[in-house]
């Protein structure tokens, strides 16, 4: 009989993958810091990205350095901001942001997983037209069918633009700018979401099944693991 992976084994991934994505919240905090100054009240990226970082339970101390290295306290690299376009099998639209201190390096690595999961890079614009940047917050309401109502009387009076209905939860989307607000007058009422951000958000879905699905998958979970990739969007519905 074949063994799962150890206990260490289990918490050796869990901390490799805390890790990455520390890596990644605070190159985002120092160049939001740096764009924007290091005020969290006079710099709503900034803002965002904290929040974003805290609720991973990032220290406040890690935060703090963060900031004051993209402020020009503390020397730190120069990361540059290159969004990547291009298809995955199946013809399916992929967003790939990323912050880099060598673009030369970066455009290599991400055509290089285009190419090796059957997909390929496009020009700028070529998909970017399929998505729009919204606030996303998502509250789950199987322990509570009426809960669906609280949400969308507080979400829409603090803002919100719509509130979304799926099987097992809302989902509430926003503007960017009012993205904060919406969720913070939701975690004052008690409730929290399972799942807070801003991102791309595409207009309509492609619905993937099967092997269609399992290819789209491989090539974004390459992506993500590259050390430059912030993110990764696509319209694929993986189901």
């Amino acid at each position: 009989m074949g063994r799962g992976p150890s206990i260490e084994g289990r918490k050796n991934a869990e901390d490799s993958k805390r890790a990455k994505l520390f890596t990644k919240l605070i190159r985002e905090i120092t160049v939001a810091a740096r764009e924007g100054g290091g005020d969290l009240q006079t710099n709503p990226r900034l803002r965002l990205t904290v929040d974003k970082a805290l609720s991973s339970n990032m220290t406040k101390d890690t935060v703090e350095r963060a900031i004051k290295r993209g402020a020009g306290a503390a020397s730190g690299e120069n990361y540059e901001e290159i969004r990547y376009e291009g298809y995955a099998p199946g013809g399916v639209a992929l967003l790939v942001d990323c912050m880099t201190d060598n673009p030369t390096r970066t455009v290599a690595e991400v055509r290089h997983a285009f190419t090796k999961n059957n997909g390929h890079m496009g020009t700028a614009g070529s998909v970017s037209y399929l998505f729009q940047r919204r606030g996303e917050i998502a509250i789950d309401i199987r322990s509570d069918a009426s809960l669906e109502d609280k949400v969308m009387d507080i979400a829409l009076e603090a803002g919100a633009d719509d509130v979304v209905s799926q099987t097992e939860f809302v989902e509430v989307l926003t503007s960017p700018e009012s993205f904060l607000t919406v969720k913070q007058a939701i975690e004052a009422a008690g409730l929290k979401p399972f799942r807070s951000d801003v991102a791309m958000r595409p207009a309509t879905t492609v619905a993937l099944d099967g092997d269609a699905a399992a290819a789209v998958t491989k090539l974004i979970d390459w992506l993500e693991d590259l050390d430059d990739v912030q993110n990764v969007y696509t319209n694929a519905d993986l189901g």
